[in-house]
């Protein structure tokens, strides 16, 4: 019982789920129909991630209302299994997703793959189908207090993922970086005393190891490991801020390089030097010394790191930024990045 209603969950077969529930509302307009049209480039995804984890996927049930007269009936009168029992639908019935609609798609794109996913199961709760309004209002509630886990906690949970693997290890291996990187939010807070997020973290490493290996492998972390720590030899406000001598909080205010924005720049020409100046990369990154850091030196950051005296995540921020610090270390621009750098020049940069 749920609000004094009554609602059923079953275990269904894999194979069950696309005959069941079968799309017919997608030229409907928004206001005639109980669900949102469906996000077809989320399915390769979605279907790949059944695909490539057999031994260890999990999808949560499926939720969905049925049109009909449907019938309970209890396995035993007694007060401990009458709740278990054998749900009767017509044939006829409606169904409605009211939650798992992508869900659904996905696993018919790997039943076609792989025939042998049919006996496996997928839980699905139904409600009886009280008309549109309230599939819509289901919807709606359903919606209303999902929130999307931060990318920090996402990057410290995943441990099929790789890079995030090897962010965690920077994170863990670092005299440096150990006590000064936010694991669970991807937001510092103005008081915060962390100067670093993980997610930050993971974002510049990734910028840092793309298209250096085929694979991500032990070496791949000794590498950013190794490359982190050099970097941070070139701010010493960083390990004043491990040492107790200043604030976070105050670094965060006062200077680029320890924002994410920063961190991804540094992480692009870092790549760079990893494949051009393979055996001089680190003299390279002294230069990173010689940049005025200060967020005050509006000349300089506005247009690029800062739009309006704000952090820009934005992409076309993050090329701006990696433009300043590929002059500092005498790399060439890509056509794209002096682009973004000639539009800049001549005021009509748009973010």
């Amino acid at each position: 019982m749920q609000a004094r209603r009554e609602y059923y969950i079953s275990m269904c077969p894999m194979r069950l789920i696309p005959k069941i529930f079968v799309f017919n509302d997608e030229e409907l307009p928004p206001e005639l129909r109980a669900q949102r049209t469906l996000n077809k480039t989320r399915l390769p995804q979605m279907a790949r991630y059944i695909l490539d984890n057999r031994n260890d996927y999990t999808f949560s049930a499926i939720t969905a209302s049925v049109d009909a007269d449907v019938k309970f009936m209890a396995t035993d009168a007694d007060a401990d299994s009458k709740l278990i029992g054998r749900l009767h639908i017509p044939m006829t019935a409606r169904f409605i997703i009211n939650d798992g609609q992508h869900r659904r798609a996905a696993i018919e794109i790997a039943l076609r793959e792989n025939p042998e996913l049919a006996d496996e199961s997928i839980a699905v709760v139904f409600f009886l189908d009280r008309g549109l309004e309230r599939c819509q209002q289901m919807f709606a509630d359903l919606n209303r207090h999902a929130i999307r886990p931060s990318q920090s906690i996402g990057v410290l949970y995943d441990h099929r993922d790789r890079m995030a693997e090897i962010a965690r290890l920077i994170v863990l291996k670092s005299p440096l970086f150990c006590d000064v990187v936010e694991m669970e939010k991807s937001n510092l807070s103005l008081r915060s005393r962390k100067l670093f997020t993980l997610s930050a973290i993971y974002s510049a490493t990734n910028s840092l190891l793309g298209s250096l290996s085929d694979s991500l492998d032990d070496k791949s972390a000794d590498v950013a490991i190794s490359f982190w720590g050099e970097v941070a030899k070139h701010f010493p406000q960083w390990q004043q801020v491990r040492e107790g001598k200043l604030a976070a909080s105050e670094v965060r205010a006062d200077y680029i390089h320890s924002h994410g924005i920063a961190l991804k720049a540094i992480g692009r020409i870092g790549n760079v030097l990893l494949r051009e100046r393979s055996k001089a990369w680190k003299r390279s990154l002294k230069q990173l010394s010689e940049i005025d850091w200060l967020r005050s030196n509006a000349k300089l950051w506005e247009g690029r790191a800062l739009i309006g005296g704000r952090i820009s995540k934005a992409e076309s921020n993050v090329i701006l930024t990696t433009n300043v610090l590929k002059k500092g270390l005498g790399l060439p621009l890509t056509p794209e990045e002096q682009r973004l750098e000639n539009a800049l020049t001549r005021g009509d940069h748009a973010n």
